[in-house]
């Protein structure tokens, strides 16, 4: 956050895609933090804090909501005041609904930040009936299932920064963490789903799933490449790109019938690759 464009009187911020775990309110903290720590450093008053918490409808908002109590008050003892009210006047909202449509008012927003959520499509691609026995892009696939996935991209991501550009206030920030692989090629060492569909195929064959199902079903998401968010970003042109960065996570596996199979075919995978879970972060402020 920078000096020179820190708000005073008011910040308002959106957390798209807020889901609501243990994380959901981790973001709004870090603010809080950088806010109270900036607000000293240029020896002004700390502005109210508005915050909007996005998802779809049916996220558990009242999770998220009956958690808020107590995240102040943990607030306050990280903060060292723990008798005192919170350092900043902070309003937390939830708002359901697509990103993919408008969502704040005009020019109300001075930033925005959606982490893990920007993969997943509006919708699932048409055009992948001969992508038989994948669930999403693979080596297998026909051209036209990639081509189908990539213009699915480029539609909702377009529309995503038209509308984010129309809530921003004009030199507002937007930060985005995305799922996303490194090169050009949609490489398997960089994708998971590979073996879940390796998974279901084999539940498939043993009876336990329906093979028509499992034929018909693919995964309404896009993992980009720097280089398609770079382009569709200056594309559309309501926003500079400050930051562009590509990032490795350590992977997690869970436990479900499906997942114990994924987790035999990942362990025999791993041993023959090195996989990574690619990332990328990308800082956008929007133009005069």
């Amino acid at each position: 956050m920078r000096s020179s464009s820190f708000p005073k009187g008011r910040l308002v911020m959106a957390d798209l895609g807020c889901a609501s775990g243990p994380n959901t309110l981790l973001l709004v903290s870090e603010v809080i933090k950088a806010v109270h720590k900036l607000s000293r450093e240029l020896g002004q008053e700390c502005p109210e804090l508005q915050v909007f918490l996005n998802d779809l409808p049916g996220n558990d908002f009242n999770n998220v909501f009956t958690s808020i109590q107590g995240f102040k008050e943990n607030m306050k003892k990280e903060m060292g005041e723990p008798n005192s009210e919170p350092p900043l006047m902070i309003s937390i909202v939830g708002v359901p609904g697509s990103f993919y449509d408008r969502l704040f008012l005009t020019d109300s927003l001075h930033f925005i930040h959606s982490s893990y959520s920007l993969h997943w499509r509006s919708r699932v691609p048409q055009g992948l009936e001969e992508n038989k026995g994948n669930i999403y892009l693979t080596s297998s696939s026909p051209p036209g299932v990639l081509e189908a996935y990539c213009k699915q991209f480029q539609t909702d991501f377009s529309s995503f920064l038209k509308f984010r550009s129309q809530e921003l206030v004009t030199g507002g920030r937007m930060v985005l963490t995305i799922p996303a692989r490194r090169g050009e090629q949609h490489s398997e060492k960089e994708c998971c789903y590979l073996l879940m569909s390796m998974a279901l195929n084999q539940m498939a064959t043993e009876g336990l799933i329906d093979q028509q199902k499992l034929d018909s079903f693919n995964l309404p998401l896009y993992m980009p490449s720097a280089m398609e968010v770079e382009t569709e970003v200056r594309k559309q042109g309501s926003f500079a790109i400050e930051h562009l960065e590509l990032w490795d996570m350590d992977w997690n596996v869970y436990e479900d019938e499906v997942f114990k199979r994924y987790a035999l075919l990942l362990s025999d995978w791993m041993a023959k690759v090195s996989p990574a879970f690619v990332s990328l972060t990308v800082s956008l402020t929007k133009r005069h």
